[in-house]
Parts: C-alpha cells; structure tokens; sequence
C-alpha cells in the first residue's frame, strides 16, 4: 500500500471519530475522557484498534480493548490470548468476558452470539466507566447490510443501514455507552492493505468460510460479482443508506408531530388518528411502539392493527397483539396494555395494624389508608381479617348512604373503566364482605366515625 493510501485511510478514520468525539465528549472534561474498541482479533478490529491507538495517544484520551469470548469457535482460547498479548504489546487495558449462547425459538445462532456480545461488552462499558465503544464495521458491512435487508423486504429503518453513531439500550442493555463506527467510509481492501503495510497482526475466523450463512454467501459469491460489473457499488449503496437516513428523520419527525396532535395522556384519540391518510397512520403507530420501547412490527401487523382499532363498530372492543403488549379501543381511546390478563392468584389475607400503605408487589400497586372527614372505624378496620384479590365476577358497592346499591359491572360502565382494566383492579373484603374496589371506592356500609380511615389503590 502507498503511503498516500495509507494515509487516507488514518485522515478518513480521523476525520469520523473527531465529529464522533465532538458529540460524545461534549460536556467530559479531558481527564475523564475514555473509549473501548469491540476487539475480537481478526483483521478489521485489530486494524480498528492499531487506528485507535494512535488517536487516543494524541488526544490524551484513554483506551480500552474488550473481547468476547463465545466458545463457540475450537479456537476461541487461542483468539482470546492473542488479543490479550496484543494489548499487552500496545500497553493497552484490555477486558475479556466469556459468555454462553443460548439460541432457540426461531433464533440461530449468529444473531444469538451477536445479542451475547454486544450485551458482554455493555457491561464492559460500564464496569469501567466507558461512554463509548467503537465497533469495526466499514463500507463493505454497510453494502452487505443494505443489499441483506432489500432482500429481505425491509422498509427505510433497515435500507438505512448502520448508523456513524447511536445508543442501543435494547442490545447493550441499561445506562449504554454510545456506539460508534468510524471506518464506515473505509472499503475493507483499504483495510487489508494498511494492516500489511503497518504490520498488524489479526487471527483468522474459519466460520467466515460458512456459506450458510447469508452474509458470508453473499460476500464470497454474489458482490465480487456484483464489483466486475459495478465497481462503485459500495460508494452507491452507502449513499442510498444515507439517503434513507435522511428520509427516516423526516419520517420520525412527522410521527413526532402526529403524536403529540393525537395522544392525551397516555392514550390516543381515535377520532383524530383516524383523519390521517393510511401511511400516517402507520408511521404515527410504528413511533409510538418504538417510543415505548417496543421492536418495529411488520408491515401486515400495521395492517390488521388499523383495521381493527380504527373499522370496527363504535361499540366493539377490538384488541390486536404485539409480542408482550396490546392495542385495544375503548370508545374513543386507543390504549396500549400488558398483552394477557392479570394472572389468576391466591387472595392474599392480612391485618392493618395501622400502616399508612401496605404494597403488593404481586398485584401490582399499594393500597394506601388515609385518614378522612368520615370513613371506617380504625379500631374496627383493625379488627377485621382482610383479603386482597381480583375479582372472579359479580360483586356490589355501595358508596354512599343517599345512591343505590350497584354492581361493579355498572359502576364500572358508568366510570368508563373498559373490561381489559377491570381484571387488574383488586378488591378488599373484610371476611366475606365487599369492602373497597380499587377505581370505584369504598363501602358505606361499615362502622363509619369522623376522622376514619379511606383505603385508595395506586398502581405501580
């Protein structure tokens, strides 16, 4: 490699990780200013980190190497003190952490190890206080992942390839370090090149000769193809990922404003997402699971979603089902909830010794006792064996002494409580007897004196 190549290649991975820098380290002071390389050992990494090293030597910035070790490989223990022996060389912190993969459920193994690893080196970050993590992903991984997801059918999230820089809690878990790519501009021929000319020494992954798996396949067989009849193919893909980059934002922004026309509360007003044109509608839907931390659902999954909450008669209780969630209507309200109902439990039986909240984790709130103009006896209440359960059907409250007698179906119509809440509000009896329905009230019919005591349920 020419020296005028190789240096394009160090003032191209400069030039990204100072923007990079720029951003993470906006408000760190320059002694606390810290970054980790995902090394694995073979030849993109170790290119990464050889980059890296020199960086972070200039700009008094100090630096990590994490690997991760999988077991999957006969010779993971061989890459593990390779890596190890290189940072030693360096003079370079480096972290090891060994993982197990565990895959199943439609899950192969690839993206298994994948979850594993990026979750491994999350907690790197933050055993050692690391904001951010530069992974070694360059222009051919941006063609690659573009042309997969195209085959794959994918909407823009996915034609937008890889980020230069983002957050993801939902891979690296919790407080996550942002993860950044700075040789996404790099070809990896210009990489192999500047690992032979500065001497860089990498391991060799034999599962990358693994045509089963998609990458691999259309990496050895389909883009050198693909390159003998469009050489400029990575350049192109790379400016169609950013193009679609550019459209994704417009797109979120647009949901963003949406949303906020559309919810009240937690809730949206169905009326007012249903004046939207239908592809408003899914983007506005698609924000709103993602801003709940939901994963992106499937273009029929959209479909059927505002089919059902936005079609179905006015007096229908459509409900459609998202992995651990629900959508359902009611009225006019389309609310988002846990996707099965409360599940059936033993009642809990205790004594109120005179707490001002008693919490039950396993029906999900606290039941407060609050002192009122009027309410029940204490030294009653106190007396009594109570029992905490959901309720199986039926029941009565009445709450004051001048209404009537009602059942809780018809309190709970009157108070516009759909049937999907109704089975996650516990009821108190005392002995046999109806005491209290968290989201309607209490009983009247009990030793009432000035200064008693009103139960209220929160929910967590």
């Amino acid at each position: 490699m020419r020296q005028g190549e190789t240096a394009l290649v160090v003032e191209t991975f400069r030039r990204a990780l100072d923007s990079i820098s720029a951003r993470v380290f906006v408000s760190t002071p320059d002694t606390a200013k810290a970054m980790a390389v995902a090394y694995s050992g073979g030849l993109d990494s170790s290119a990464l980190l050889h980059l890296a090293q020199a960086y972070a030597h200039d700009r008094g910035i100090a630096l990590f190497a994490f690997h991760v070790h999988h077991g999957l490989s006969p010779n993971a223990d061989v890459w593990l003190a390779h890596c190890r022996d290189a940072c030693l060389q360096y003079r370079l912190s480096f972290d090891a952490c060994c993982v197990t993969v565990r895959h199943g459920d439609g899950q192969g193994v690839e993206e298994a190890a994948r979850i594993a690893r990026y979750a491994a080196l999350g907690e790197m970050c933050r055993l050692h206080g690391v904001p951010l993590l530069l992974t070694a992903h360059h222009q051919d991984d941006q063609a690659e992942t573009v042309l997969l997801q195209m085959l794959r059918g994918a909407g823009l999230p996915g034609l937008s390839g890889m980020d230069e820089m983002n957050a993801a809690p939902e891979l690296l878990g919790g407080l996550s370090p942002t993860v950044a790519r700075p040789l996404l501009l790099v070809s990896r021929s210009a990489l192999e090149a500047y690992a032979q000319s500065e001497g860089v020494a990498h391991v060799e992954d034999e599962s990358n000769r693994n045509l089963h798996h998609p990458r691999n396949a259309l990496r050895s067989e389909v883009l050198p193809l693909l390159a003998a009849h469009f050489p400029a193919y990575r350049d192109c893909l790379a400016r169609s990922a950013r193009h679609a980059q550019a459209a994704e934002r417009l797109l979120e922004e647009l949901a963003a404003q949406d949303l906020a026309t559309c919810l009240e509360g937690k809730e949206l007003n169905a009326d007012r997402v249903g004046a939207l044109s239908t592809d408003r509608i899914a983007n506005l839907l698609r924000y709103w699971l993602a801003d709940n931390g939901l994963r992106p659902p499937s273009t029929a999954w959209l479909h059927e979603a505002q089919t059902q909450l936005l079609d179905a008669r006015a007096d229908a209780q459509p409900c459609v089902i998202l992995g651990s969630v629900a959508l359902r209507r009611y009225r006019k309200r389309i609310v988002m909830t846990p996707a099965v109902a409360a599940s059936e439990m033993a009642p809990v039986v205790f004594r109120w010794q005179g707490e001002a909240s008693l919490p039950f984790p396993a029906y999900g709130g606290v039941l407060h006792f609050e002192l009122a103009d009027t309410g029940c006896d204490p030294g009653w209440l106190r007396a009594q064996l109570l029992r905490i359960q959901f309720r199986s059907g039926g029941g009565k409250l009445k709450l004051a002494p001048n209404r009537p007698t009602r059942s809780l179906k018809d309190h709970y119509q009157s108070l516009g409580i759909p049937a999907w809440e109704r089975t996650r509000l516990p009821l108190v009896y005392a002995g046999e007897s109806m005491l209290f329905a968290a989201g309607i009230g209490q009983d009247c019919r009990y030793p009432v004196v000035g200064g008693g005591v009103r139960l209220r349920w929160q929910m967590d």
